[in-house]
């Protein structure tokens, strides 16, 4: 069997699967290493076919979800505000980075969708756990956005300007 056929299969195999596949469980469905496995799954991803690696094995990733980008600065009492104007309209705040004039761009995961998540993450700030990045570029950031649809994004973008957010 070829490479193609068998990231052929391999691509079949997790896609019809309700669970993840493990890669021991390819590995051995095909006749190869663990390591082939691993190498064929780059090589799908690198396809543009969105994979996953979980713990458990391998899922396709069939959520259908876009981004923006979105440049903004406020001030450190206005970053509960800003956060949960973006998620209480149905985005997801993926990261938040800067372009530091000598680091160059200096990104953290957020991964907030809620206020709960927002609640939590603002302890860790008022608790001294972490300082703003936008604090290293006279509070200009930019925030990763996620959301179900455009329209979404752009109800965001049009909340994050009535409020001064947007640069």
């Amino acid at each position: 069997m070829s490479g193609e056929d068998r990231r052929k299969g391999i691509l079949e195999d997790i896609s019809s699967s309700a669970k993840p596949v493990s890669g021991t469980v390819l590995a051995k469905k095909y006749g190869v290493s663990r390591q082939v496995i691993v190498q064929d799954i780059a090589l799908i991803r690198a396809g543009g076919i969105d994979v996953i690696s979980t713990a458990r094995g391998y899922l396709i990733n069939l959520e259908t979800k876009v981004t923006k980008i979105f440049c903004v600065k406020h001030t450190d009492e206005e970053i509960e505000s800003e956060l949960n104007t973006i998620v209480d309209m149905g985005g997801k705040v993926v990261d938040v980075f800067v372009e530091h004039s000598i680091y160059g761009n200096i990104r953290a995961e957020l991964m907030l969708a809620s206020r709960f998540d927002v609640r939590k993450f603002m302890d860790d700030i008022r608790n001294g756990i972490a300082k703003p990045l936008k604090n290293l570029t006279g509070e200009m950031h930019f925030h990763t956005v996620e959301a179900d649809n455009e329209k979404v994004l752009d109800l965001i973008e049009a909340e994050l300007k009535k409020k001064n957010y947007l640069v």
